[in-house]
């Protein structure tokens, strides 16, 4: 899994309150689910550190950001 895709799977944890309901696990543990999947996306943020411009764009289509007007990504 990608930290992009870390990134999203933590966002739909928190969004759904019924996310993890079909897997068995209650809402304690799925909160701790995006917790992790969120702490994996921020190492791989980090770890990225914008090495390119298609790694910038895909952290900032996964955050809903977009690119400043005035140069840049």
């Amino acid at each position: 899994m990608t930290g992009p895709e870390h990134y999203h799977e933590a966002q739909l944890l928190l969004a759904d309150p019924n996310y993890g309901e079909p897997k068995g696990i209650g809402r304690s543990e799925t909160i701790a689910a995006a917790q992790v999947h969120a702490t994996l996306a921020l190492a791989a943020a980090t770890a990225l550190n914008g090495d390119s411009p298609q790694d910038v764009q895909a952290w900032r289509d996964a955050a809903g950001a977009t690119a400043p007007a005035t140069g840049g990504l």
